[in-house]
């Protein structure tokens, strides 16, 4: 039994248009997702043949594309229910997500600055890559992240609440290589539910990390 496996869509495959194709959705998800779930099960079933045959030739590029195909499958998982088709603005206390708002503003000054951090992350990843908003629990923070693939350049324990996929994947059907307006068109989908949630629940494990015996 494979131990990780593709969640559903929360939505079908044209709930995000306009600023998403369905084409777009089908293919990231049935096909791209896909591929970094096979790729993590596969890389678990290589490293039980390593140790059952006491060989360890292929260990560095093993534990690399575990860390690869998991870290992928991660961030898409998150990815899909970060986006609503009925999304979009910025987080409200009327909206019931207003310890997440108080949070963005005490960690970036304002709304309009943390959407401005995250934006450049995003749009400026070198090649293929994300821009996260995270939960830094050493200090209780929020931060962004601009994460190469999708495993680099991440602060250890770290805690990804949304994330923007920046990979070419996710938008060049539709934006060919304008991937800054991509980015900005993604601000019209963000579930704010969603993150504040994962805000929340970040906040509750923050002290799972043990920093000291």
């Amino acid at each position: 039994m494979a131990t990780y496996t593709l969640p559903e869509l929360p939505y079908d495959y044209s709930a995000l248009a306009p600023v998403i194709s369905p084409e777009i959705i089908e293919l990231h998800h049935d096909k791209h997702h896909a591929a970094y779930v096979k790729g993590a099960n596969d890389t678990l079933e290589q490293l039980a043949e390593a140790r059952d045959k006491d060989q360890w030739g292929s260990i560095n590029g093993l534990e690399k594309n575990l860390a690869f195909h998991l870290s992928g499958h991660i961030l898409h998982s998150i990815y899909w229910h970060n986006m609503t088709g009925d999304g979009g603005g910025e987080p409200l206390e009327k909206d019931g997500v207003g310890e997440l708002a108080d949070a963005i503003a005490e960690s970036f000054g304002s709304f309009e600055k943390f959407k401005a951090q995250l934006t450049k992350a995003s749009a400026t990843t070198q090649g293929s890559g994300w821009g996260v908003l995270a939960y830094e629990p050493v200090t209780g923070r929020l931060i962004v992240e601009q994460i190469y693939d999708h495993q680099g350049n991440v602060g250890q324990g770290s805690v990804p609440i949304l994330v923007f996929d920046a990979w070419e994947h996710a938008f060049y059907l539709q934006y060919k290589n304008q991937k800054v307006d991509f980015i900005e068109a993604m601000w019209r989908v963000v579930n704010w539910q969603d993150v504040a949630k994962r805000y929340a629940a970040a906040k509750e494990r923050a002290n799972n990390l043990l920093l000291a015996p």
